[in-house]
């Protein structure tokens, strides 16, 4: 399992790894991680995570201390136009959108990001998560170095994946509940001047529900990625609840794979670490007598072990 850092640990990104990032056309990424709470650089902004009133403002006033002695790739110098707060709650039903901590409250509460010159919307008022999931961006990097022909985005969220996979040339098929962030996974497409017509499909349905129908079709893909809620409700009230549902989704996952197909797994719950999830993984391959192959991609500079999904890839064979 994950192991959090311990209670008084805050480590922030040096200012050499600050500067690298900026000059990679990165600017949305962690700055400081804590067992309390975390701080988010997003393009001009800052996102202050806190568990606590104390935490809140010790992260805030760590953050102008640590933002006084970096500077960007141009060697100008770096401090946050506007810094929000978000509170970090111990159950779902609690989670609200980000509020203004410091700034200009006349701006608007959208703004654009980059990462390696990708182009990300992301909406401080949309709710609980702005747009974009910062810890999958080696993830999203492999996705594009590998350049799939058809890629299956379930849960999709506002299409990251998506979005690099078009980019890389892919036909994808970006699946999710909402048709809001499908709506904004549609204009993360128009951000990066990606044309949405004919080879790029969005589907505002229940995963579990679609899967099957794609498979009856005869659909194949070489780039699948499951990314689910740790907990949600589906079509009819449905319940999921990834540790016991995750095979389930696999097995359904491995209908569509097209030879040597790529799938990601991937939970922010903490029960599934990425060794448990290769060994689900593989129980479900030996079930349909298949093969595979595994690796997980570098861990990021700005999130130390204990934060951050668990993520895990396999090869079909």
């Amino acid at each position: 399992m994950k192991q959090p850092l311990p209670p008084s640990s805050r480590r922030w990104l040096s200012a050499a790894q600050f500067t690298a990032l900026d000059a990679a056309g990165t600017d949305a990424y962690r700055l400081c991680s804590g067992s309390d709470g975390w701080v988010e650089r997003l393009g001009a902004d800052a996102l202050v995570c806190f568990k606590s009133d104390t935490a809140r403002e010790d992260l805030a006033t760590g953050l102008a201390a640590w933002s006084a002695d970096v500077k960007l790739a141009s060697g100008a110098p770096w401090t946050p136009r506007r810094v929000f707060g978000k509170f970090l709650p111990r159950q779902n039903e609690d989670r609200i959108s980000p509020t203004l901590l410091s700034g200009d409250p006349t701006l608007p509460a959208t703004a654009t990001v980059q990462e390696a010159g990708t182009r990300y919307g992301i909406d401080f008022s949309a709710g609980y998560s702005h747009g974009l999931f910062l810890d999958q961006r080696a993830n999203r990097a492999f996705v594009r170095r590998m350049a799939p022909q058809r890629l299956l985005n379930t849960f999709a969220y506002t299409c990251s994946f998506s979005v690099v996979a078009a980019l890389a040339g892919a036909e994808t098929l970006s699946v999710d509940l909402s048709k809001k962030s499908l709506e904004r996974g549609r204009e993360n497409f128009a951000l990066n001047d990606i044309s949405t017509e004919g080879r790029h499909r969005f589907m505002a349905d229940d995963v579990l529900e679609v899967l099957p129908r794609l498979a009856r079709r005869g659909e194949k893909f070489d780039t699948i990625i499951l990314d689910p809620p740790t907990f949600s409700r589906g079509n009819q009230g449905r319940r999921w609840q990834v540790e016991q549902h995750l095979e389930d989704l696999i097995f359904a996952a491995l209908e569509l794979t097209a030879p040597t197909a790529r799938i990601l797994l991937s939970t922010n719950c903490t029960k599934l670490d990425p060794r448990t999830m290769e060994r689900m993984a593989r129980f479900c391959l030996k079930t349909q007598r298949r093969g595979g192959d595994f690796h997980r991609e570098p861990t990021l500079v700005d999130f130390p072990p204990g934060h951050g999904s668990s993520t895990l890839w396999m090869t079909v064979r």
